[in-house]
């Protein structure tokens, strides 16, 4: 018995199942959805303890983003996460390297990457994250009074959202080969 028989049978016994308790396509898909973000919290919660991540909630939150039942949407937000947490890491650590950490530095820096995300880049379904991670590189600064620690927390915090966006969208796209849902008309 193949791998893709064995799957298939499992995927007709549960569309009956969904028949028989009256769950819509929906229902389903967030069930996926919940098992999807069940699993990835997991696997990055244990990578970021291990590596002793500061930012280990923010990570998962970045995870949750990109473990859409829906692989081209966790795609779609992967893609859109990364590029607005680089440029306002890029942002942040453009701002700490030209001048000296201050509070004045912050709603300048913040007001030109929101500018950037807006206007020159536009993926509105992540605007907010690229100030978030401009204020987070701009505020360690400030608080530890040092650059050096906001370039790394920048640098460390791109590397953290990588690593949470590819395992949500990993486990959304095995979740999705294993766990085929159809939609029906319901």
């Amino acid at each position: 018995m193949s791998l893709k028989s064995i799957f298939s049978g499992l995927s007709r016994k549960a569309d009956e199942l969904r028949k028989r308790m009256g769950l819509s396509y929906d229902h389903i898909l967030g069930l996926r959805f919940a098992v999807n973000v069940g699993i990835s919290t997991v696997i990055v919660w244990i990578i970021l303890q291990v590596t002793d991540a500061a930012n280990a909630p923010l990570a998962v939150g970045s995870m949750i983003a990109a473990s859409d039942p829906l692989p081209k949407e966790a795609r779609r937000t992967f893609r859109a996460r990364l590029i607005s947490s680089v440029i306002g890491c890029s942002v942040g650590l453009f701002f700490i390297v030209i001048g000296e950490p201050s509070k004045w530095m912050l709603p300048i820096a913040l007001a030109i990457t929101v500018l950037i995300t807006t206007v020159v880049v536009r993926i509105k379904t992540m605007w907010l994250q690229a100030p978030i991670t401009a204020a987070l590189v701009i505020g360690t600064s400030i608080v530890h009074g040092s650059a050096a620690t906001g370039i790394g927390v920048g640098l460390r915090r791109v590397g953290e959202i990588f690593l949470a966006c590819l395992v949500g969208l990993t486990v959304s796209w095995i979740m999705s080969k294993i766990w085929l849902i159809r939609e029906h008309d319901d």
